[in-house]
């Protein structure tokens, strides 16, 4: 689904990752952390896809806001997870959202 996000500005943490083989506790983890980041002061809302890439985009009001979901104790316990269990590689990357437009099909 196409998160739906206010007019801009504002932010995009974008997470693009390659896994390992190791499963255990991941899928449960990854929709507790959106549903927490969902909970989180300044989400916007979110949009991931994986297909060997994962790409997971979330948008935030202000980078005030990236900070603290960084900080968060359960998402560092992710982070950290993550790190030695579940993947094999991964960047993120911080940018602001400067113009969106869209088209939908009706």
């Amino acid at each position: 689904m196409i998160a739906k996000t206010p007019p801009p500005p504002y932010y995009a943490v974008i997470f693009s990752n390659i896994r390992t083989e190791v499963e255990e506790g991941y899928e449960k983890t990854a929709w507790d952390m959106v549903d927490l980041a969902t909970q989180q002061p300044g989400y916007l809302g979110h949009e991931s896809v994986r297909d060997g890439l994962g790409i997971t985009i979330s948008y935030w009001a202000s980078l005030e806001a990236i900070q603290a979901w960084k900080k968060q104790t359960d998402h560092l316990v992710a982070q950290r997870m993550g790190r030695e269990k579940w993947y094999k590689a991964y960047t993120t990357r911080i940018a602001i959202v400067e113009r969106d437009y869209s088209f939908e099909q009706k």
